[in-house]
């Protein structure tokens, strides 16, 4: 997450954590690496407590989507390289595909700028916010269950949550809590920005938290915020009784076939994985992130995936594969934003009519999305998290490729004005 980062932007990374809008330091669609206090996200014309709206629908045809022809494939690879010339991103990797249209798949720039690695598709990345989408994938298993409801307040899990008694489940993946998040707190960034190596506890992280006042009723508004997925990792585990990764691999990514996907307990990076490179550092220069402790993101944004994983999960998670229906069709209600044509449903995004989320983590952003008409699927992997003109890079990317093959759908999380310079990883 990104400290700096308004909660519009943090939606589209991290959301981002990390994700859509932007997790921890360093954990997501922008949530991960953003700031310690993100801006919140409010529908000002809207009533206390709006109810879900449907999103931009995906194309009305298949024929929508163009063939990914070597033509097609020539304007894609320019559009990438500019905006990594812009941005001044060192590598990114990119995969498109759509059934019967054919698959683009493309790396460019280095992996490592010390050695000059090129970036290659097969490279372990971390993912920032993204993680929220398993997180949340693993506690609509156990309502399938029946072993929770959705609309259970958070206080018959966790003791000491303010309001608790009056937040629910839906209300926290949602993003409608009111909570503090703990990324933007002071203490917090000062902690992890001198000391990056140091590990974290879920219950150090609610600490920052619950320091802050409530900001607002449960469901009033819309605000990106990590402090809510760290409580249902808890829940999880609780619920289970089973630790929040060991759960998830288990539950998530065996079933859906993610050998290349990890929950970290610590710092360690399989191999082989690019070097990320973040500017959210103590001495505001650029420094390697890539072995930094991401338990700082946690359940919203510590996890780690690469090109191939996250091109099935991109489908599995926006079709709600390891999901009732009914279960699936509650994830996917998505509530207003600020952002036009942006709904944020349970731990998922929809804009323009990509599903999906963000993420961005101190020197990394990830982008893994779903447009279900055509059943197009796109991942975007990169090595930086440093903003261009308060834009996520992996926004631009988003943008800059949907412009090309959906200019009727084109990913965009507009900026805002920028929110006061503040202390803390900023996404997620």
């Amino acid at each position: 997450m990104r400290y700096s980062r308004t909660c519009r932007r943090r939606v589209c990374a991290g959301i981002a954590a990390l994700g859509i809008f932007a997790a921890p330091l360093g954990a997501g669609t922008a949530l991960a690496a953003e700031p310690p206090a993100p801006g919140r996200y409010a529908a000002a014309a809207q009533p206390p407590v709006p109810g879900p709206y449907s999103a931009p629908a995906a194309p009305s045809a298949q024929g929508d989507f163009p063939e990914l022809t070597p033509a097609v494939a020539e304007r894609l690879d320019k559009a990438i390289q500019d905006v990594m010339k812009e941005a001044g991103v060192p590598g990114v990797t990119v995969g498109l595909s759509a059934p019967g249209k054919g698959t683009y798949i493309r790396s460019f720039g280095v992996a490592d700028k010390d050695t000059g690695q090129p970036m290659r598709p097969d490279l372990y990345m971390r993912i920032g916010s993204e993680t929220k989408t398993f997180t949340v994938t693993a506690l609509l298993e156990l309502l399938d269950q029946g072993r929770l409801s959705i609309d259970d307040p958070i206080s018959k899990y966790v003791d000491g949550v303010p309001n608790g008694d009056r937040i629910t489940l839906r209300n926290l993946a949602s993003m409608r809590s009111g909570l503090f998040n703990y990324s933007a707190d002071e203490g917090f960034y000062k902690a992890f920005t001198s000391n990056p190596d140091r590990p974290f506890t879920p219950q150090e992280l609610l600490d920052y938290a619950f320091k802050h006042p409530i900001q607002f009723q449960p469901g009033a508004e819309f605000d990106y915020c990590n402090t809510n997925l760290i409580l249902l990792g808890l829940v999880v585990e609780k619920v289970s009784g089973t630790p929040l990764h060991e759960f998830i691999q288990k539950n998530v990514l065996d079933p859906a076939g993610l050998d290349h996907t990890v929950f970290p307990t610590d710092a360690a990076f399989p191999e082989p994985h690019a070097h990320g490179y973040t500017i959210q550092t103590a001495s505001g220069q650029v420094e390697d992130a890539t072995n930094w402790n991401p338990s700082w993101g946690w359940a919203a944004g510590a996890m780690i995936s690469n090109l191939q994983d996250l091109r099935t999960w991109a489908r599995v998670v926006a079709t709600g594969t390891l999901l009732t229906p009914e279960t699936q069709a509650e994830r996917l209600k998505v509530y207003p934003t600020d952002i036009p044509g942006a709904g944020y449903g349970l731990g998922i995004f929809n804009i323009q009519g990509w599903i999906g989320h963000n993420g961005s983590l101190p020197g990394y952003e990830s982008l893994t999305i779903y447009l279900p008409e055509p059943r197009a699927t796109l991942v975007v992997l990169l090595n930086t998290d440093m903003l261009h003109d308060n834009n996520e890079p992996s926004t631009l990317f988003g943008q800059a490729i949907t412009r090309i093959v959906t200019p009727d759908h084109v990913f965009d999380i507009p900026v805002t004005a920028a929110a006061p310079s503040s202390p803390g990883p900023s996404k997620n």
